[in-house]
């Protein structure tokens, strides 16, 4: 019990996470994302919309998506409530501020444009674009590296953290 309950060394824990995008395709069929998720609920939610990125989209066909998603939250609190030795929490106290709540959500606002733009997010990208050595994934995850370093320095200049 002591193994779960520690962090696991990256040697280990990176090829389990790679893992998963041969297990998805070999036992589902389908490819590795988070962020399609986002699109698949707005579907199901507004079946009538007038906006056809929402109306076209097939989200019964999608649906695994959702319940991998469900499937990553309820992992991730009972790994936080019972595989840890210490409380978990979920952000920093510099980020119950007014600028690290500024932060948060300008940081939200270009990860949920540059998601939409790149077809995809870090993880579908970066995990599963890059094991079949697709070209658009590596240029998107470089970009997301540059991007998130860029951010952080002038969010950092900005809004200086305590």
């Amino acid at each position: 019990m002591e193994t779960l309950t520690q962090p696991w060394p990256w040697y280990v824990a990176g090829p389990l996470i790679g893992l998963t995008v041969p297990a998805l395709l070999l036992l589902v069929g389908k490819p590795f994302g988070i962020s399609s998720s986002f699109r698949h609920l707005a579907s199901m939610c507004s079946p009538k919309t007038r906006v056809a990125y929402l109306r076209d989209n097939d989200w019964r066909g999608e649906l695994w998506s959702l319940v991998f998603v469900l499937g990553v939250i309820i992992g991730a609190f009972f790994a936080a409530h019972y595989l840890s030795n210490s409380a978990v929490h979920l952000l920093p106290d510099h980020y119950r501020q007014w600028s690290g709540g500024l932060r948060l959500f300008i940081g939200g606002l270009f990860v949920g444009f540059g998601t939409r733009y790149a077809d995809g997010c870090t993880s579908g990208h970066s995990i599963m674009g890059l094991s079949n050595l697709k070209w658009p994934s590596l240029l998107a995850t470089a970009c997301f590296f540059i991007g998130g370093m860029v951010s952080i320095f002038v969010l950092d200049a900005l809004f200086p953290m305590p």
